[in-house]
């Protein structure tokens, strides 16, 4: 007897599933490629972010901003790491710096082992000038969560370059949810699969965050906090008003404000989720303005008590919310005006959201940044000014809204004192990443709803855009990095492998695992978009449920 065939539903919902996870995989594996790839200490205060971890790892505690200071293992790793080196792509050749490509890579044996001897600052430094680790202008949450995974792995006494692989695959670990948030968030909106599918690959579109969320940064939980939140965000505007999601947001916020000022941001989004539920589809009878203002109420006062105070404090110590860790090491030069700043800072803050490697000196191509950067802005205000979600849409942006331009404005106060632009980078705004991707879904959707297949097979087109944008930024990296004037690519792999913990046989393992689920992904998404069939359609569309139906089957997916 031949066995009953799966009902089209049911089998579309299998590849649904079949293809999220390959493409998640694929958005980890990546950000693993990029922990693997980037050269020592080659990241936004990397350096500064490792020091502290291992501070706190070895009892070293929290010093007040700017009484914090790099360890011996850290400025002796430093040093081995050739951080003073300029790399083979920098953005200008500087003819008087060394070069990364003529130094000799120190032998993995000789690498500096870091211990309780050497972690932390010698109260006599014999008239060196210690270098400050401003670090401890930030709540220490993060630098907690390393602590105790070193200590765990009993890496906290380890090579120091095998300690930084650990904590950037830490932060590669927390990056893991965000592009299934993306994809839940997404599919609780619409219903759809391929919508779902869609969000969840954005993250492949911006190089910049695999390479930040793959090196040593608490923007890594914060990046994290603000996913969850956008996530728990739509299940309020979409009718989930419960207590628990109230304090669940609270939470969340809550752990992000004792990471980092930005996941603050995300306040006036909450607030407007629970103002905007009233309207939700799926709430049969909704809530008053009364108790919903109560429930917003109690996603604040929780957010307060696990972090918010710390910021309190910080007023009522330092006399500002957030106090100043390093002072400016240039000298103040006079400030020009609004018009020689804004364009000026909006070309760094652009640069270095979709790819500015390295510590900011591999620079993506401008024309890409200018398009990619405007093809962001459209996809956006299409999202919102669909007919369906605008509200939701709307409200989810606030976030990523709210943080560029805290950015620029934060960069224009410091440039008006000092006559410098600092501060100014597009990594400030991945909290609202996973609001990005939301938008990015819902504006394909939209442009794609006359042709009911269309969305559907979209799906292997973006993923592989996706696989093709992700391969082709890792490989200028790789070249920028590795790759001096006049070598080939041989040599260019032997370098990597000689800085790197790794072995060419790891690394080349890691390479192949990656292409290969990169393969398996747009296959995946292909065998998916075959589903969406108009019979798979036609059979997998219920009659229209009543509204306490609806509330029941929130977020199920009803639509392919």
């Amino acid at each position: 007897m031949s066995p009953v065939p799966a009902r089209p539903h049911v089998l579309t919902e299998r590849r649904y599933r079949a293809a999220l996870t390959l493409v998640c995989l694929l958005v980890t594996l990546v950000a693993t490629t990029w922990a693997a790839l980037a050269p020592g200490f080659r990241a936004p205060d990397e350096t500064q972010h490792l020091n502290s971890i291992v501070r706190v790892a070895h009892g070293g505690g929290w010093p007040d901003p700017g009484e914090a200071h790099l360890g011996p293992a850290i400025m002796e790793a430093q040093e081995q790491a050739a951080r003073w080196a300029d790399l083979p792509g920098r953005y200008v050749y500087r003819e008087e710096k060394p070069q990364f490509a003529d130094v000799v890579p120190v032998p993995d044996a000789d690498r500096v082992i870091v211990t309780s001897e050497n972690a932390l600052p010698a109260p006599d430094s014999h008239g060196a000038e210690p270098v400050v680790d401003q670090m401890t202008q930030h709540p220490p949450l993060y630098y907690m969560l390393g602590a105790v995974v070193l200590r765990a792995t009993g890496l906290a006494d380890a090579r120091w370059d095998e300690m930084l692989l650990a904590m950037r695959l830490m932060d590669v670990a927390l990056l893991v949810p965000l592009a299934p948030l993306a994809a839940a968030s997404v599919r609780r909106l619409t219903g759809s699969r391929p919508a779902a599918l869609l969000a969840a690959t954005f993250p492949l579109f911006v190089p910049q965050s695999a390479h930040i969320l793959g090196s040593v940064t608490n923007d890594a939980l914060v990046t994290l906090t603000g996913a969850v939140l956008t996530y728990l965000c739509v299940r309020v505007l979409t009718g989930d008003v419960s207590w628990r999601t109230s304090a669940l947001i609270g939470l969340v916020l809550g752990l992000g404000l004792l990471t980092k000022i930005m996941p603050g941001f995300a306040l006036p989004t909450v607030g407007l989720s629970f103002l905007l539920a009233a309207g939700a589809p799926r709430l049969a009878q909704a809530p008053s303005l009364a108790a919903r203002s109560l429930r917003a109420a109690l996603a604040v006062a929780v957010a307060f008590a696990v972090g918010g105070w710390w910021w309190a404090r910080n007023i009522v110590v330092h006399g500002t919310v957030q106090p100043v860790g390093l002072p400016p090491t240039f000298p103040d030069q006079q400030p020009g005006g609004l018009d020689e700043y804004l364009p000026t800072a909006w070309r760094m803050l652009t640069r270095s959201f979709w790819g500015s490697l390295g510590w900011l000196e591999l620079r993506a191509n401008p024309t890409i940044v200018l398009i990619a950067t405007w093809l962001l802005i459209i996809v956006c205000l299409a999202a919102v000014v669909a007919r369906e979600h605008r509200r939701e849409v709307a409200t989810l942006l606030v976030l990523p809204g709210l943080l560029t331009l805290f950015v620029l404005v934060n960069g224009w106060a410091f440039y008006q004192e000092h006559g410098w632009i600092t501060a100014v980078q597009g990594r400030y705004v991945f909290a609202g990443l996973t609001a990005l991707a939301v938008a990015f879904a819902i504006a394909l959707r939209a442009v794609l709803a006359r042709w009911p297949l269309a969305l559907g097979r979209a799906v292997p087109v973006v993923v592989t855009a996706g696989l093709v944008t992700a391969a082709a930024s890792l490989a200028a990296a790789f070249a920028g990095m590795y790759r001096g004037p006049g070598e080939g690519l041989g040599t260019a792999a032997a370098r990597w492998v000689a800085w790197s913990p790794l072995t060419g046989a790891q690394a080349g393992l890691l390479l192949a695992l990656a292409a290969a689920v990169g393969v398996a992904a747009v296959l995946g998404s292909t065998t998916f978009a075959r589903t969406t069939s108009a019979r798979a359609i036609a059979t997998d569309t219920a009659p229209t449920p009543t509204a306490s139906a609806v509330a029941t089957r929130a977020g199920t997916g009803a639509e392919v």
